[in-house]
């Protein structure tokens, strides 16, 4: 499997002594990380049961079925554990909206159409989203200003680097 996996949760405290767990979702509705395929690094598959507010029943999926994890034991194990879920598995997003993890990978240029790199990570530390193209591991912000265009189709964003980013002379 060469699909792009996206992280959509983490596995968190136990919570009380019969399997039940925290999961601290990162999705903008928490309840349909129910709906979505999960797996950990590994490859490991997991479904969740949402019993009250971010507290789930985790179960492996193997290949006779899902499988209830209820030991307390087991699911400390599995703290700080990582859900991911092929991005297939996801909605396509509305117009003039993006998951950030479709953006690696796009060709970078100027107004003028000259090559400024590829978009090769996006970082979101709470303050905004910022692309990182390289080579040179610039950092140009993911806003409408600094990012006008934005063609998924042809593999291609128009960025205008802030002057700040650029000692105001444009590419």
């Amino acid at each position: 499997m060469n699909e792009r996996l996206i992280l959509m949760g983490v596995i968190g405290k136990p919570h009380g002594v019969r399997g039940l767990v925290r999961v601290h979702a990162h999705t903008e509705d928490a309840d349909a990380l129910a709906e979505y395929p999960l797996t950990d690094r590994t490859g490991r598959r997991f479904s969740l049961t949402w019993m009250h507010d971010n507290v789930a029943q985790l179960s492996e999926i193997t290949p006779t079925g899902p499988h209830p994890i209820t030991d307390r034991t087991t699911i400390e194990k599995l703290t700080n554990t990582e859900l991911f879920t092929p991005r297939s598995a996801l909605p396509e997003a509305d117009e003039d909206e993006f998951y950030l993890t479709d953006l690696i990978g796009l060709k970078a240029q100027s107004e003028a159409g000259a090559e400024l790199g590829t978009i090769t990570a996006v970082h979101d530390y709470g303050a905004g989203a910022s692309l990182e193209l390289s080579p040179g591991a610039r950092l140009v912000p993911f806003t409408r200003a600094a990012v006008p265009v934005i063609d998924l189709a042809s593999g291609r964003v128009t960025v205008i680097p802030p002057t700040e980013i650029i000692g105001g002379e444009q590419a």
